[in-house]
């Protein structure tokens, strides 16, 4: 089994894909590696693809001490550096892109291009007067999945969160047996997360002057949270592009097609680093 020992946690990782050029998938809260299993034959010819899972995540190692998305962006500038990859396109769903980006601002050295999907970079928007009933309804439902996670309930928090901040009503029963049981297990990471005082926080200082390209994407189905971040970030970095009938996890409900999107934008700016 791949592990690496990162900034003192074993982290799990794989090395997939035919291609020459370096292309590093970040996956978002709850989740791990298996997550990009579907969009991953559409990737493997044009890339060399590296997925983890990221500390407190499955086979990686949870650490005792309070975490933070500081240790999930060193923990990896220090797997693409420990492998070899630099530079490397880095693609980031949900807090997954929140990390990109933020990696993107302090190690721009590390990434030929960047590429993120709705990253819940919600204090963006939390003083803007038109968005405050979306960001305090997020908040109370946050809250509500925090509350069970610290009392045991696990499930019911995973379950929570999937059908009424994440994915939709009714998304949790459609979920694989397997696919339930990563999130059940995942909870005691998210609730880490969630206690981290930066987790929603973007300067968007941090990213003003990026040397590279750069794809912001939303879903036409999506939480209409995200729409307001995204164009907060479009105030630095391109405008997102809208993937049509799409929510916020492409890579699952249409692989064939997001791993076209990527493979188009990587080939139109160079996709060798």
């Amino acid at each position: 089994m791949p592990i690496l020992n990162i900034n003192g946690v074993n982290l799990f990782y794989e090395l997939r894909g035919m291609g020459e050029t370096p292309l590093v998938l970040v996956h978002g809260s709850w989740d791990s590696h298996r997550v990009w299993d579907l969009v991953l034959p559409y990737l493997n010819n044009d890339f060399r693809v590296l997925t983890y899972d990221r500390r407190g995540h499955n086979q990686s190692q949870a650490p005792e001490h309070q975490g933070s998305i500081r240790d999930d962006v060193t923990d990896l500038a220090a797997l693409i550096e420990q492998l070899e990859l630099a530079p490397a396109w880095v693609l980031g769903n949900s807090f997954g892109a929140s990390i990109a980006l933020r990696l993107a601002g302090e190690r721009p050295d590390l990434l030929h291009g960047l590429i993120a999907h709705e990253p819940p970079l919600f204090g963006l928007i939390a003083d803007d007067p038109k968005h405050a009933s979306m960001v305090t309804q997020l908040r109370a439902m946050l809250g509500a999945v925090v509350q069970r996670i610290a009392s045991g309930d696990n499930q019911g928090a995973a379950q929570h969160f999937v059908d009424e901040v994440a994915l939709g009503p009714g998304m949790w029963d459609q979920l694989p047996p397997d696919d339930q049981q990563m999130h059940i297990e995942n909870a005691p990471t998210f609730l880490d997360e969630c206690r981290d005082p930066e987790q929603l926080v973007f300067d968007l200082d941090w990213i003003t002057g990026f040397p590279h390209p750069v794809l912001l994407t939303t879903g036409e189905m999506s939480q209409p949270i995200f729409a307001p971040v995204l164009e907060k970030l479009s105030a630095t970095l391109p405008a997102a592009t809208v993937l049509p009938e799409t929510g916020h996890i492409p890579h699952v409900t249409h692989p064939e097609a997001y791993a076209r999107v990527i493979r188009n934008f990587c080939a139109n700016h160079g996709r060798r680093g």
